[in-house]
């Protein structure tokens, strides 16, 4: 009896450590909380997508529908794929500004195969490493990078405060105390989920006339069809498109590892920048396909989602992506209504909160190297004036090296002077040496001589 029942349990040991190891997995899975705040956290940020994709979809003069495809696509790719958990990726302005040539010279087909090519260009650059190079981009480049975005966030809220009616100013700074008391209150629902219901109820309801997300453009009805360009597949097109593609694909993996980079430092968690170089890449590819402007990480909706809304699991991004798709579709005409004022005071706040104020405070200025705060600036002006983050990362790296190399070059012929004294110190030493002998025996033999 001991004998057979022996075996019965080693059976069934087995089948329990599967049932374990089936069981098993991250511990916010089973956490309603984390749930709570990703669900929340990707409903906010489709929000703030929308007007933003819109907006990005104008500056490429592409109709609105390609530019918020290419958000949902991007979102839910890179969640599946991506290296950088929580980090948000969509229509940007640094892809939409490099692409508009291609869409005005050659149509919008010619784009969208650009769009695919720069995700080919990212897989074949990921794979071969450029991802490491992020490691040799100096500390105040990256300081100056992100600087830089914050206020180009800031900045793009102006526009939505020209030529606009009383109430919008009103509007904006009750969303803006609304969004920093609120939290001191409860942290059970995101501040910017509840600024925007609250300001679209207002005006809804008492009927104030403002500018709305529907006046940025028409929300798409129908799901997006993938599909190939309708180009000619010739190496006449592949010259065409090549360096417009290259630029997409530079721009964006700068600007995606650098925004991935930021996320580490605030959650003080790892991620895998290479899967990300690679995931960006099938991204573009899926968004082409499926019509798409392409795009890369947002840095405003990602500390929106990391550092406003408290996300940390992929679960977020892909529920922006998907929020983003089914508000538009589903519920289009009620997305319509929110005012952009809603919009703009949460993104003040966000890039507020981006900006890293300990950068610019007078005693880190004080204490930090002239040379340093030079790199720093150099790199948020460039990026500031050629909304270029690509272009601000080589000409802050440049001056780096060029800094460091006049810094270092001193230093250089210090030590060959001062392995030149110690010869010529014992030159000297082994000659007077030789003369006292010299003199010492003189001596002597006229002593012995006496």
């Amino acid at each position: 009896m001991p004998s057979t029942a022996t075996p019965a349990t080693s059976a069934s040991s087995p089948a329990r450590s599967r049932f374990r190891f089936r069981a098993s997995g991250p511990d916010w899975l089973r956490d309603p909380r984390v749930w709570r705040t990703e669900v929340l956290a990707g409903l906010v940020v489709a929000l703030a997508l929308i007007p933003e994709a819109i907006a990005f979809s104008v500056i490429a003069g592409v109709d609105p529908a390609l530019g918020l495809f290419a958000s949902f696509t991007m979102a839910v790719t890179t969640a599946i794929v991506g290296g950088r958990r929580a980090m948000i990726s969509a229509a940007t302005g640094a892809v939409a500004l490099v692409i508009a040539p291609v869409n005005r010279e050659h149509g919008v087909q010619f784009l969208i195969a650009t769009v695919i090519l720069a995700g080919l260009f990212q897989i074949v650059l990921g794979l071969v490493g450029v991802a490491k190079l992020m490691r040799f981009v100096p500390r105040p480049v990256l300081v100056g990078s992100v600087n830089s975005l914050a206020a180009l966030v800031f900045l793009a809220q102006l526009p939505e405060t020209r030529n606009v009616p009383m109430a919008v100013y009103v509007l904006i700074a009750a969303g803006i105390v609304l969004l920093v008391l609120f939290p001191r209150v409860t942290t059970l629902v995101p501040a910017p989920l509840v600024t925007i219901t609250v300001l679209t109820l207002v005006t809804v309801a008492a009927g104030i006339a403002v500018p709305t997300v529907g006046d940025r453009g028409a929300l798409p009805s129908a799901l997006p069809l993938p599909g190939l360009p309708d180009v000619p597949f010739t190496l006449g097109t592949l010259a065409t498109i090549a360096p417009y593609a290259f630029a997409v694909a530079l721009v964006g993996l700068v600007e995606s590892l650098l925004t991935a980079q930021l996320v580490d430092d605030l959650t003080e968690t790892p991620s895998n920048k290479t899967r990300e170089s690679v995931g960006q890449g099938v991204a573009n590819v899926v968004t082409g396909l499926f019509g798409g402007m392409g795009g890369c990480a947002v840095i405003g909706q990602t500390m929106m989602n990391v550092k406003v809304a408290g996300a940390r699991t992929r679960v977020s991004t892909f529920l922006a992506g998907v929020f983003l798709l089914v508000l538009c579709v589903v519920l289009g005409p009620v997305v319509s209504r929110i005012p952009m004022a809603a919009l703009v005071a949460v993104m003040v706040i966000v890039s507020v909160a981006a900006f890293d104020w300990e950068s610019v405070a007078p005693r880190t200025l004080r204490r930090a190297p002239v040379g340093e705060t030079v790199v720093m600036l150099v790199t948020f002006g460039c990026v500031l004036v050629s909304h270029n983050l690509a272009l601000g990362v080589i000409v802050g790296s440049l001056t780096a090296a060029a800094i460091l190399a006049r810094r270092v070059s001193p230093r250089r012929t210090a030590p060959s002077e001062a392995s030149a004294t110690p010869v010529t110190s014992a030159a000297h030493g082994a000659s007077a040496t030789r003369v006292t002998s010299a003199t010492s025996a003189a001596e002597q033999d006229r002593t012995t001589a006496g």
